[in-house]
């Protein structure tokens, strides 16, 4: 009875850990959180952001260097289910909307699986995952406005010049990421983990890009009918029977995402986050335009594919983040979050800024 009752009190100290552990590993804004077995869980991510344009070349081109864009509307849904205790399945969306430079849309969204490959009695974790990248589900939208000088009506093609604006912020592209975290659970309160993952998109022709031209006058030409017009890069694209619209080839890409996360659970109801995270997003390439072009179009058209092989929109984002989570039941949970996000863009990103910082919240249920 004796030898029983020490066995018992043995496996109780070992086991402390690990359970101690598993209760802080099951707190929604955990890094390190993934379902159970047949528990489904939702977190719906409500966030206002706030803007200041740099000075990029493409702001100034848009007359939008140093505007201040604010509210920008940014919604997340992340739902996932456990199909096992250690194997579970995930998607997430996320919709942002801005008011200030008319561009809406779908700005994330994957499907995938988590498998948790160690989850040890002393707290550390290791997971891997793979996603299907979602940004085929809309097409890529914008406006490419396109302005000649004079040296293009001499058929100086050098002389055409553009700029790309994008309407939403979907690349229309299909992809998958590739992905690890690991992490350990520290006196049975800290949380400290990592990830890391890769995006590989494939390039398409799912979008959908207008042709405007400049309406700067090039100079001015005698009618027919003896009145005179004003001959422009609009006029002359017009002229030349340009459509209002071409469909182009995108390039495919290859993106990395990595971050370092901290996470305290102080009791059984409060708990606080911190993370970093770096985002590298891959500039845009045109491979060929595919839309059917007349004969006189075609030399405009290479000019173009040559311009847009390389876009130089990518950007890198450096993201600090902070929350604190209030456990109202088993059931559900609130977190407040705030970021702030400081990036580096190439010269005709839309991307750059001077400011980004947002907060919001966040609403947690699992049954």
């Amino acid at each position: 009875m004796k030898k029983s009752l020490k066995l018992a009190v043995a496996a109780s100290v070992l086991a402390s850990p690990a359970m101690a552990a598993q209760t802080t590993l099951s707190n929604m804004e955990n890094p390190l959180y993934m379902p159970t077995q047949k528990t489904f869980y939702s977190k719906l991510s409500n966030g206002i952001m706030l803007k200041v344009a740099d000075s990029s070349d493409a702001h100034k081109a848009k007359n939008h260097d140093g505007k201040v864009e604010f509210p920008i509307i940014r919604i997340q849904e992340e739902m996932g289910y456990g199909i096992t205790d250690r194997w579970a399945a995930h998607f997430s969306v996320q919709y942002t909307h801005d008011d200030d430079i008319s561009r809406t849309g779908l700005s994330a969204g994957r499907i995938g699986t988590t498998y948790r490959l160690l989850n040890q009695y002393n707290g550390f974790v290791w997971d891997l995952y793979g996603d299907l990248h979602l940004g085929g589900i809309g097409e890529m939208r914008g406006q490419y406005n396109v302005k000649m000088d004079r040296q293009a009506l001499l058929g100086n093609m050098s002389g055409v010049t553009g700029i790309f604006d994008y309407d939403n912020y979907s690349n229309g592209m299909w992809g998958f990421h590739v992905g690890t975290r690991f992490g350990r659970v520290w006196n049975e309160r800290l949380t400290t983990s990592a990830f890391v993952e890769v995006l590989r998109t494939f390039g398409d022709d799912n979008n959908t890009i207008r042709i405007v031209g400049d309406n700067t006058p090039l100079s001015t030409l005698t009618l027919p009918n003896g009145q005179t017009g004003i001959l422009s890069t609009a006029t002359l694209l017009a002229a030349m029977g340009a459509p209002n619209q071409v469909s182009v080839d995108l390039k495919s890409t290859t993106e990395v995402n990595a971050g370092l996360n901290a996470f305290y659970q102080w009791s059984d109801r409060w708990s606080t986050g911190a993370w970093f995270r770096y985002n590298h997003h891959a500039s845009q390439g045109v491979e060929k335009i595919t839309t059917n072009l007349n004969a006189n179009l075609k030399p405009l058209a290479t000019l173009l594919e040559q311009k847009l092989a390389d876009m130089e929109d990518g950007f890198d984002e450096y993201i600090i983040g902070l929350s604190a989570a209030y456990q109202f039941t088993d059931h559900a949970q609130v977190a407040l979050y705030g970021e702030y996000t400081f990036d580096t863009a190439e010269k005709k990103s839309q991307n750059g800024t001077d400011v980004k910082a947002e907060m919001g919240v966040r609403v947690n249920f699992r049954f």
